[in-house]
């Protein structure tokens, strides 16, 4: 319960202030620009600068809050023609007010509409990061298990449409996790990532294993999205005899590492993505995790690169895989991403399992 009190009180910091405190600022900034610019020089304040309340208008105001915000610069223009004289307001000045307006205000209606609108906009995204994140992370095991997992937006963006979920069934003895790529990149990818991570997460805490992903892909071609499909890998793992079973819907092999041979392997796997046909099946590979094998899941932006054959990303991953053996796997996920694919155009998860010896 004490813990709850610090990120209560950084929420409640992080929370914008009121959309009239911005607008009451805009409007003492507009005045402020007007009796500058009348009473001690046109020259250095003129009305052109007028322009700064309407900028920072669109940015922080509603639309209702832009048309008060301009229907003030508009008198202290008056104002100021009839304190300076008409022939003293530069025309063009004038032209360049009334268009950065309509601008501004559109601007302001755009994100209003979009539900984004105002000093709350940028809260909404920041919110809509922070439950991807805290959906990502995965359940704290118990040893000899450990666990890592790594997303990265492309091009190093706040918004990712690969997430990560996750749950513990059988009372703690058995651990699903599914690494999901959504169709897209940035904030539209974001939203569907986060609608989906919900809705997926119940799902893998109430299917068995080879019920999750056709109930997935039902869910997902429901939705009947222009582009409404995802990649996704499906892994159940037994935390008492090791033994895992893994499911793949259009997405890359998982790599499993044998101690006993030294080798990474991949898993048969296939299966159509979710959301593309309304009945699918999805083959399923198996096996034990003894102590010191891994297993490693990922998405395509880890491997794939326009004009190049994936089994060639495979493969450097792979390569880069092998050098953790002798270093060890903690660490492991970032080193991965890192090697492989620090500067990507597309996004990139990477779940990385052992069992300690």
């Amino acid at each position: 319960m004490l813990g709850a009190v610090p990120r209560a009180i950084t929420r409640a910091r992080r929370e914008p202030p009121p959309e009239i405190v911005a607008l009451s600022f805009l409007v003492v900034l507009a005045v402020g620009i007007l009796i500058v610019g009348v009473t001690v020089s046109a020259d250095a304040v003129p009305p052109s600068t007028q322009v700064l309340p309407l900028l920072f208008g669109g940015l922080l105001l509603g639309r209702s809050a832009m048309r008060q915000l301009i229907l003030v610069v508009t008198a202290c223009l008056l104002w100021d023609i009839l304190a300076l004289g008409i022939w003293e307001v530069r025309p063009g000045a004038l032209v360049a007010l009334g268009v950065t307006g309509v601008i501004a205000y559109e601007f302001s209606r755009s994100r209003e509409e979009t539900g984004l609108g105002g000093l709350r906009g940028d809260s909404v995204l920041v919110e809509l990061r922070r439950r991807l994140e805290m959906q990502g992370a995965l359940p704290d095991l118990a040893q000899p298990w450990c666990a890592e997992t790594v997303l990265r937006p492309a091009g190093g963006g706040p918004f990712a449409g690969d997430f990560v979920v996750s749950a513990c069934a059988d009372e703690g003895r058995r651990l699903d996790l599914a690494l999901v790529d959504v169709s897209g990149k940035g904030v539209e990818a974001g939203a569907r990532a986060l609608l989906l991570s919900g809705a997926l997460g119940g799902l893998l805490d109430a299917m068995t294993p080879g019920e999750f992903l056709p109930a997935a892909n039902r869910y997902l071609f429901a939705q009947d999205w222009d582009e409404g499909f995802a990649t996704a890998v499906h892994l159940s793992l037994d935390l008492v005899t090791g033994a895992y079973l893994v499911e793949s819907a259009g997405h890359p092999p998982t790599a499993h590492f044998d101690a006993g041979s030294g080798r990474w392997s991949l898993l048969d796997t296939a299966g159509p993505a979710l959301g593309l046909v309304p009945a699918a099946t999805y083959e399923s590979d198996g096996g034990f995790l003894r102590p010191g094998d891994a297993l490693l899941l990922y998405t395509d932006g880890l491997v794939e690169v326009p004009g190049r054959d994936l089994t060639v990303g495979i493969d450097k991953l792979l390569g880069a895989a092998e050098h953790l053996v002798a270093r060890g796997f903690h660490g492991g996920a970032d080193v991965l991403v890192d090697q492989v694919a620090a500067d990507s155009s597309d996004d990139r998860g990477l779940v990385l399992i052992w069992r300690a010896r």
